[in-house]
């Protein structure tokens, strides 16, 4: 499954695919427009694989698409709610705004992390503070987003646990997100597990798409 686009001054993509051997996968990105210049993005890992994981994730998808606009905290209560009769999710979520920030905020093991070009390559700026929980079943109190300030060419990765966590570091930031969505999967996918890699980059302007 590849995907890709762009929402006003945002380009995304994404790349994911089942557990080999597997017809449905538990690993799901969202990319919503929550209007006045602000995307939402999310993905979702419901726990294991298969049939019953996707479940999981559709519904929180569901969630997300009819509530888009709520802070993050809001978002993940009733996707808590939601999947309470599901084997739940692990759940991330970041907000691209118009002020130059990232808004994030996640429970379980999806990795988030601010991708930026500095003199050795490419560096992580910034890392989402993940909190430990099962979204539908064990929800952390006091839930409180992250902001991070963003620049143009920052690169937002956001990636389930079947994608190997160092593979941040080795992006070629000056491919598209689809490129660089489509090599994280090829490279670093594992094969126990589904897989799901999200970038969106920060364009700076809307006629920058070119």
């Amino acid at each position: 499954m590849h995907k890709d686009g762009f929402i006003g001054r945002i380009e995304w993509a994404m790349a994911g695919r089942a557990l080999p051997g597997q017809q449905a996968s538990g690993d799901r990105g969202v990319v919503l427009d929550a209007g006045d210049g602000t995307v939402l993005f999310a993905v979702l890992d419901g726990l294991g694989h298969g049939a019953a994981a996707a479940d999981a994730a559709e519904h929180a998808d569901a969630v997300l698409a009819e509530h888009r606009t709520e802070p993050l905290e809001m978002l993940m209560n009733r996707c808590h709610r939601v999947l309470s009769d599901t084997r739940g999710a692990a759940i991330s979520l970041a907000r691209f705004g118009e002020d130059d920030t990232v808004h994030w905020i996640g429970v379980g093991n999806v990795e988030s992390q601010v991708v930026t070009a500095g003199p050795a390559g490419p560096s992580v700026h910034a890392t989402i503070l993940l909190t430990a929980g099962i979204v539908g079943y064990r929800l952390p109190p006091n839930l409180q987003p992250q902001s991070i300030p963003v620049r143009p060419g920052d690169l937002l990765l956001m990636s389930t646990d079947g994608i190997v966590a160092e593979s941040a570091t080795e992006v070629d930031l000056s491919k598209s997100t689809a490129e660089i969505t489509a090599e994280i999967l090829a490279r670093y996918a594992k094969d126990t597990d589904d897989a799901l890699v999200l970038a969106a980059r920060h364009r700076g302007s809307t006629r920058a798409r070119a």
